[in-house]
């Protein structure tokens, strides 16, 4: 299957944890295409990491629930993306980021507990 350049550059910008880019990228797939709620849910993962290493631990927690839901239903493989090792790494996130905290200052984001590490890959066969 044939994908947007976008979806491709987005795994490489993730997997350099270059989070904002993935914004960029997946959004501007999404705006063509509002009923992908595969896109959206990815955007929000990504948006969810964004927030975290930045001290927004409140839109971290908000935005990964959202992303959880929205991929739930293209489960266990869409776009050549399994989505059950994304599944696996969203709930990891959602157990780790602090319930009681909402926001720290960017000098004490080191102090927060530290996200598990994904690396996503294409793997159309």
């Amino acid at each position: 299957m044939d994908y947007p350049m976008e979806y491709y550059e987005y795994f490489i910008k993730f997997n350099e944890g270059d989070y904002y880019t993935c914004h960029d990228l997946l959004e501007e797939m999404w705006l063509t295409d509002k009923d992908n709620l595969f896109l959206k849910g990815l955007l929000q993962m990504t948006v969810a990491i964004y927030h975290y290493e930045y001290g927004n631990v409140k839109g971290a927690r908000a935005m990964m629930n959202v992303g959880h839901q929205y991929l739930q239903k293209y489960r266990p493989r869409y776009w050549g993306l399994d989505l059950e090792n994304v599944n696996t790494f969203i709930e990891q996130c959602l157990h780790i980021i602090p319930q009681h905290i909402d926001r720290v200052p960017f000098e004490s984001v080191k102090e927060l507990p530290m996200l598990p590490s994904i690396y996503l890959y294409l793997e159309d066969n």
